[in-house]
């Protein structure tokens, strides 16, 4: 069956309904998402990266010239880089995308020092490779907890500004990584110990003398909510408090839940499910919808004899509606393991996310379940 990509007509509107508002254009300026809308031809992959790479490139520009002349630079730096990680969304899977993704890099590190707080680009060393996070500590705190966090297949580890900010409201420190697949990550979903990763990056935090690492917290976001479950059980005694938010463990990886939602179901996505089949793909390095399906079952937690193991306090939070992950895979914890917190919004799809409404109150939930757990 052919993978559904969302036409040209029906994404411009999307994309003007959802600029400053919504994922992936939270930050962008209304203006300018309709100015890129006005150059779009189609939704070919390298020509989507050309036409946000060019806003990027104006901003980036703007932003070196606000800085040879000693004016502040870092929102204009931001913007560049929000505009070049569109160009890369929601993988960076062609020649053009990787340009942009490159540039978003580069332009996310101009903006680090500008930002509140400053963020602190990490590079652990990682089996002859390099783990590279992002550490952020708020401004006049002393040692504080810390929540290690990541997104998904598409929000990669500059792209959790919004959840970073919530904990950082609450006096907690964050450190932000790739899981497994994308973005700097050296290890790909297909290796079946890639949570290594984040175990690497808790031993780190521990070493810091700047925040607690007796304190240490975690949460994954969409995809990114799988590995969560899965480090809570493989942390089980270094974690005080673990969220999948939006994550399945099983179901999610099966051909009968997978194969329509990646063809006809996850209209969510922005270009549809044909996008989200790409990205999906990415973390295995394939585009290939059989050769998805083969990896797929080897993620599930149940294949891998963890779900009945003890568990790091869990919290599960999505949308009863998602059409991504299976609301059955978060009863499926529940009946397995150590007892786990849930919060499921009956009206939500995705993450939670109501279609025209903020989805701030879940981020508010997971963020303060989170403070409790690593502060009590």
């Amino acid at each position: 069956m052919e993978s559904r990509m969302r036409s040209l007509e029906e994404l411009k509107p999307e994309i003007l309904r959802r600029a400053g508002r919504a994922n992936p254009f939270e930050w962008v300026k209304p203006e300018d998402a309709a100015e890129v809308v006005g150059w779009l031809e189609s939704t070919e992959d390298d020509h989507w990266a050309e036409a946000w790479g060019r806003m990027g490139s104006r901003y980036e520009a703007l932003g070196e010239e606000q800085e040879k002349n000693g004016e502040p630079c870092g929102e204009s730096y931001y913007l560049a880089y929000d505009y070049y990680r569109i160009g890369r969304y929601p993988v960076a899977s062609t020649p053009g995308k990787q340009v942009c993704y490159e540039a978003s890099l580069r332009n996310f590190l101009k903006a680090a020092p500008h930002m509140d707080p400053p963020l602190e680009r990490v590079e652990i060393p990682f089996e002859g490779k390099s783990l590279i996070c992002y550490l952020q500590i708020p401004r006049g705190a002393q040692r504080p907890p810390v929540v290690l966090h990541w997104g998904g297949v598409d929000g990669w580890k500059e792209d959790r500004r919004r959840p970073s900010e919530a904990f950082h409201r609450l006096g907690l420190a964050t450190m932000t990584i790739d899981m497994p697949g994308v973005g700097e990550s050296p290890l790909l979903a297909s290796d079946l110990k890639a949570e290594r990763t984040f175990s690497a990056a808790l031993d780190y935090l521990e070493t810091r003398a700047d925040v607690d690492g007796s304190r240490m917290g975690a949460m994954g976001g969409s995809f990114g909510g799988y590995w969560a479950a899965k480090v809570a059980h493989v942390e089980a005694e270094r974690l005080k408090g673990v969220v999948d938010w939006g994550g399945g463990v099983h179901l999610t990886f099966q051909e009968e839940w997978l194969r329509p939602a990646l063809t006809t179901r996850a209209e969510q996505y922005l270009m549809g499910p044909a996008s989200l089949l790409d990205a999906r793909g990415y973390i295995f390095r394939t585009r290939d919808l059989d050769e998805i399906l083969r990896r797929a079952p080897t993620l599930s937690l149940v294949t891998q004899g963890l779900i009945d193991q003890p568990c790091a306090p869990l919290l599960l939070i999505n949308g009863k509606l998602d059409d991504q992950h299976p609301i059955d895979d978060f009863y499926l914890l529940l009946e397995h393991g150590d007892p786990k917190d849930v919060f499921i919004i009956p009206d939500g799809g995705h993450m939670g996310r109501v279609p025209g409404k903020s989805n701030e109150p879940a981020l508010n939930v997971l963020a303060q379940w989170l403070h409790r757990k690593l502060t009590g």
